[in-house]
């Protein structure tokens, strides 16, 4: 994990160095999932809350462009794809 980053939240937060190292190993955790990952698990939460596939493709495709990350831009087709197969 980056020291200066840690270093950076510690400044900034005011948060104990320890805290500020669990907050950016869990956050960069988080990011570490690849698109077709953040797809398949996304698409699975989204159909929990019983959201039908074309309100799915257009909400996946709207958070990937607010990834830090940028993912590529993917069609509904390609979000299929990746879902089904």
């Amino acid at each position: 994990m980056p020291d200066d980053l840690v270093r950076h939240i510690v400044r900034t937060t005011g948060l104990p160095a320890a805290i500020a190292a669990r907050v950016v190993s869990d956050v960069m955790g988080y990011f570490v999932e690849t698109t077709e990952e953040y797809v398949r698990r996304r698409h699975t939460e989204l159909r929990a809350e019983q959201l039908p596939n074309a309100r799915i493709w257009a909400v996946i495709s709207d958070e990937l462009n607010l990834r830090p990350v940028a993912a590529p831009r993917l069609s509904e087709r390609q979000l299929r794809r990746i879902v089904y197969g």
